[in-house]
């Protein structure tokens, strides 16, 4: 007992300490520590400007998730994604064997799933993850031999000619049909592998027939795409190749350039659908049969398997068209290059639009001084972050938080075609603030160390947040939260940090902060976007701040919100 009373009163003490440590951090400015009856709380919002920025075609090379489909956002219109990389094999200068005949080949990429349930005989019901579109949707998907060699790219040496950028799908396209026919036209095949094509949910079960000497092996296969791809090309390009183009990596890969994949509508259905896809995972698997090494009998025939992984440089192809009639007001308010404040935000990834976010209103009045005198100077540019100093300054105001809230057009984004709700637009998960100026991260992202919710990689660093906030009756988004209290206490702080302009976009990883340039021969205002956002096909519409007062989304205009600690 005395033991047990012991423990808890260490408990107690380092949960004091603890929580004293946090208020400490929390709430202060330099070394002021609140805590009393003598301080009030109080909550002002300050005026943003906010504008749309539309994004050119931007580098997409080796991103490390790639959408592959066509999915029809009813806000954002049709946006069609394919795909190229490069492979390598799993061992170079194989040793194919005397005699080798090809069985089959197969082409393997698995899907993000996650397991539901599993039935009494061991077949696991799987749901996938990152989908877009209707269940019903069907694609027309080829794959070709790729006719673009990707040279290692270079972003201190950026050159348009190299491929890389979104919107060079034709010169895929060309380069890889005018090679050879589809890889995967096998007439035994079922369409559900070309021109039927669907992302398929279900487990798939490999069962190898007992022998003699072993029993029956059943595996079972988490849902992957797979497809049967042309014998003879194989043995073409491989097997009958000589042993030089085999020895090395990057000789195979110039003479052996990838695989293009095209995706089209489908003859047979109405709608589209949309995966993203880890292509890195995927390989090729060649299944073919030689004679034994066994010199004891020559004539015996032994299966074996040619690996070739989808590894080396990829590039992810987008192409964006106004689907309308809801997408007009996207493509003519997001595809401004203007600072004239905008109602509505438009963000939408890939070769999208993102948003610019500017701090504190300016004024032609004056100026506070360092001893927190008012300055008439016409010449001066002051805003009302001067005020603020002055506040913190002279009446040592603290402040202890500072949050960037967007509300969602909520009634936009549930736009839909006809009456099949499932067509609304699908929301991102979560949108991404940081330093456009600079385009790096800001010092609440660096000082965040939250980890994540649930074991979801995309849901770390929940202090600095920009996670959707969901309605619990309609399931829809309401609402995104971004906390820039470091940042502001920056500026207040220091009079010699710039107030830099800020970028907002949808973002497919938190965790990812580099950034993709945009093609330099489009004229843009930005030169650069996080990769994160060129990952994601999916975009939110916000209300921005240029919203007259009166107006009925008056009030949920974009507002900064700095809580303070003010003596009494």
């Amino acid at each position: 007992m005395h033991n047990t009373s012991f423990f808890k009163k260490i408990l107690l003490i380092a949960t004091v300490a603890l929580f004293y440590s946090c208020d400490k951090e929390f709430n202060s400015i330099g070394d002021n520590i609140i805590g009393d009856s003598n301080f009030d709380l109080d909550t002002t919002s300050y005026k943003v400007n906010t504008y749309n920025q539309k994004v050119t075609p931007v580098a997409s090379n080796n991103l490390a998730i790639n959408a592959l489909g066509i999915y029809d956002n009813p806000v954002f219109g049709l946006t069609t994604a394919n795909f190229n990389t490069q492979v390598a094999l799993a061992s170079y200068g194989p040793t194919l064997g005397e005699g080798a005949v090809i069985d089959s080949v197969t082409l393997n990429i698995p899907y993000f799933s996650t397991a539901k349930s599993i039935d009494d005989k061991g077949v696991t019901t799987y749901e996938l993850d990152s989908i877009y579109g209707p269940e019903t949707g069907r694609l027309k998907l080829s794959v070709y031999e790729s006719g673009i060699y990707l040279n290692n790219y270079n972003a201190n040496n950026y050159d348009i000619s190299r491929f890389y950028n979104t919107d060079r799908n034709t010169d895929f396209q060309t380069k890889a049909e005018a090679l050879g026919p589809r890889l995967n036209d096998l007439e035994n095949s079922t369409k559900s592998e070309n021109d039927e094509f669907f992302f398929n949910s279900k487990e798939i079960k490999e069962t190898t027939p007992k022998t003699e000497t072993a029993a029956e092996i059943i595996k079972r296969v988490k849902p992957e795409m797979r497809l049967h791809l042309n014998k003879d090309f194989f043995k073409a390009k491989i097997f009958d190749a000589p042993a030089n183009k085999l020895a090395s990596d990057d000789v195979f890969k110039n003479y052996f350039r990838g695989l293009y994949f095209k995706v089209e509508k489908s003859a047979t259905a109405t709608t589209t659908r949309m995966a993203m896809m880890k292509f890195s995972d995927g390989k090729i698997n060649i299944f073919y049969k030689a004679k034994t090494a066994d010199t004891t009998d020559g004539d015996k025939m032994e299966s074996k398997t040619l690996v070739i992984n989808l590894t080396g440089n990829t590039v992810s192809l987008l192409k964006e068209e106004n689907s309308g009639p809801t997408s007009d007001d996207y493509y003519t308010s997001a595809a401004t290059n203007d600072a004239t404040p905008d109602e509505k935000l438009y963000l939408k990834g890939g070769q999208g639009s993102m948003a610019v976010i500017e701090l504190f209103d300016k004024t032609d009045l004056g100026r506070y001084k360092d001893n927190g005198d008012w300055e008439n100077t016409p010449n001066s540019v002051p805003d009302e972050l001067d005020e603020i100093r002055n506040n913190v300054t002279s009446k040592r105001w603290l402040a202890n938080e500072a949050n960037l809230v967007f509300t969602i057009d909520s009634q936009k984004m549930a736009s839909i075609f006809g009456t099949d709700p499932t067509t609304a637009a699908r929301e991102p998960g979560r949108i991404y603030l940081y330093d456009l100026t600079n385009n790096t991260i800001l010092s609440d992202y660096s000082a965040d160390r939250s980890t994540s919710l649930n074991g979801d990689a995309k849901k770390s660093r929940t202090v600095f947040n920009g996670l959707i906030n969901i309605d619990a009756t309609s399931k829809r988004g309401t609402t995104y939260k971004l906390r820039i209290t470091n940042h502001i206490r920056n500026l207040i702080k220091n009079t010699d940090v710039t107030n830099v302009k800020l970028g907002l976009v949808v973002t497919e990883s938190i965790d990812i902060t580099a950034s993709s340039k945009l093609d330099k021969t489009v004229e843009s205002t930005i030169s650069e976007i996080p990769t994160a956002s060129v990952m994601s096909p999916l975009g939110t519409v916000l209300y921005g701040g240029n919203i007259p007062e009166g107006a009925p989304n008056y009030a949920k205009r974009v507002k900064l919100k700095i809580y303070y600690t003010k003596p009494n």
